[in-house]
C-alpha cells in the first residue's frame, strides 16, 4: 500500500496528481453539456436533436482516436500526451462559445473529441499502466475512487456558473481550469518513470505467468464485452428518470433516487479496494454485470415502485463503479502490460462508440414503443456483456 513518501516522491503522484485532473477534465468535458446543450440550443435557434448530436460526435471522434493516442502514452508517456489533450479541450471549450455556424459547432466538437480521448479514463489507465506496469491495478481502483466524485462537483457547480455567467461564461472558466490547472500539474508533476524503472514495490505483486495474446478470438470477446455494457450507462443516463417520472413517480423523488447512483459507484469501488484485491478482475466483471441484470429482473418482477426504482439505481450505480475498474484491470490481467496504452485505447476506442450511439438508439425505441421496450433493448445489451465476460477463458486456467 502507498505510503505518504510514495504519494509526494514517488510513483504513487500519479494518482494524486490524475485524481484531480480527472475531476476537471470530466466535469469541463464530459458532464456538463446535459445543463449547457438546451441553452445553447435556445440561443442559436437549433434543435435538441442537432446541438446535442455535437457531443455525440465528439464521442464518436473519440473512439476513433483513442487507440492512437493510446499508442502515444505507450512510447512517450501520459505526461506529454495528456497535457496537449487539456489544452486542446481548452482551445474547444472556447471556440465552441463563437461557434455561430451548424458546421463550425460541429467542427469544434470534433476537436472536442480528440481531446477526450487524451484526457478522461483510457488515457489516465495507460498512464498508470505505463508507470506501474502490472501493479497497475490498486492504482486504478484508487483513481476511480476520485474520479466518482466528478459527476457530484460538475453538475453543482456547472448550475451556478451558468446562473451567473451563462453557457458562454460557464465554458470559459472549464476552459481557464484546463489550460492552467489540469495541463500544468499532467505535464510538470505527473511521474515521468516506467514500470522497468521502478524499484520492487513495497508488497508483492505476481503477475501472470502467460498471458493471452491481444487478437483474435480472446481479444474480440473483451472488446465486445465492455462496448455491449456501454451502452447501458450511455442509454439510461439519458432515458432512465424520465422513464421512472412516466411512471408515475414524482419529480422530486426521481431526482432523489438519481442521486443514489454517485454513492453507489463510490461504495462499490472502495469495496472492491478493500475486499476485492485478490479477485481476478474477469470474475470482478462478471459480478458486476450479473448485479445489473438481477436489477433490471427486479424491475421486470416489482414494477416501478420506488422501492424498486431505488434498489435499481443503487444496483445500477455499483456495478458501474466495478465495471470501471475492470476496463483497466481485466486487459492488465488478460494481455499483459506491454503495450498497454494501445490495448486500453483499442477497447477504449469501441467504447466510446458505443456510448455515442445509446443516447440516439433508444430515443428512436421510447418514441416508437413503450418504456418497458426501451429497458428491455438496455437489457439485452448487458446480457450481451455478460455472456461476453462468461465466455473469455483466463490464461493458464480451466476458467
Amino acid at each position: 500500500m502507498a505510503t505518504i513518501a510514495n504519494i509526494i516522491a514517488g510513483p504513487w503522484r500519479a494518482v494524486l496528481v490524475l485524481g484531480v485532473t480527472q475531476i476537471l477534465a470530466w466535469g469541463a468535458i464530459y458532464y456538463p453539456p446535459v445543463l449547457t446543450v438546451p441553452r445553447i440550443a435556445a440561443d442559436r435557434g437549433w434543435s435538441m436533436a442537432f446541438a446535442m448530436g455535437g457531443f455525440s460526435l465528439a464521442l464518436l471522434t473519440a473512439g476513433l482516436a483513442s487507440p492512437r493516442v493510446g499508442r502515444l502514452i505507450d512510447r512517450y508517456g501520459g505526461h506529454r500526451v495528456m497535457p496537449v489533450g487539456s489544452l486542446i479541450a481548452a482551445a474547444g471549450l472556447a471556440l465552441l462559445c463563437y461557434a455561430a455556424h451548424p458546421a463550425a459547432y460541429l467542427a469544434v466538437w470534433t476537436l472536442l473529441g480528440a481531446a477526450t480521448a487524451a484526457s478522461l479514463y483510457d488515457p489516465a489507465f495507460a498512464t498508470l499502466g505505463r508507470i506501474f506496469g502490472a501493479a497497475a491495478r490498486r492504482p486504478i481502483t484508487a483513481l476511480t475512487l476520485a474520479g466518482g466524485f466528478a459527476s457530484t462537483v460538475s453538475w453543482p457547480t456547472t448550475h451556478v456558473l451558468l446562473e451567473a455567467f451563462d453557457w458562454r461564461g460557464t465554458y470559459l472558466v472549464y476552459a481557464a481550469l484546463l489550460a492552467f490547472i489540469a495541463a500544468p500539474l499532467l505535464a510538470f508533476a505527473l511521474p515521468r518513470m516506467r514500470a522497468d524503472s521502478l524499484p520492487r514495490p513495497d508488497e508483492e505483486v505476481s503477475p501472470p505467468e502467460t498471458v493471452l495474446l491481444p487478437k483474435g478470438w480472446p481479444f474480440a470477446l473483451v472488446a465486445a464485452a465492455f462496448a455491449a455494457y456501454a451502452f447501458v450507462p450511455s442509454g439510461l443516463s439519458a432515458h432512465l428518470l424520465a422513464v421512472f417520472g412516466r411512471a408515475g413517480i414524482d419529480a422530486a423523488t426521481v431526482v432523489a433516487i438519481g442521486a443514489l447512483f454517485g454513492p453507489a459507484q463510490v461504495a462499490a469501488r472502495i469495496g472492491e479496494l478493500l475486499f476485492a484485491s485478490r479477485i481476478h478482475p474477469l470474475n470482478v466483471a462478471r459480478f458486476a454485470v450479473g448485479l445489473l441484470l438481477a436489477g433490471f429482473a427486479l424491475l421486470a418482477l416489482l414494477g416501478f415502485s420506488v422501492a424498486a426504482a431505488a434498489s435499481f439505481a443503487l444496483m445500477f450505480g455499483m456495478a458501474n463503479g466495478l465495471i470501471t475498474i475492470a476496463r483497466g484491470a481485466v486487459p492488465l490481467a488478460l494481455f499483459g502490460a506491454a503495450g498497454y496504452g494501445h490495448l486500453i485505447g483499442r477497447i477504449g476506442g469501441a467504447f466510446l462508440l458505443m456510448q455515442a450511439i445509446a443516447p440516439l438508439a433508444l430515443a428512436f425505441v421510447a418514441e416508437r414503443a413503450a418504456d418497458s421496450m426501451v429497458l428491455a433493448v438496455v437489457a439485452v445489451f448487458a446480457l450481451v456483456s455478460f455472456l461476453g465476460f462468461m465466455a473469455i477463458r483466463r490464461p493458464g486456467s480451466g476458467h
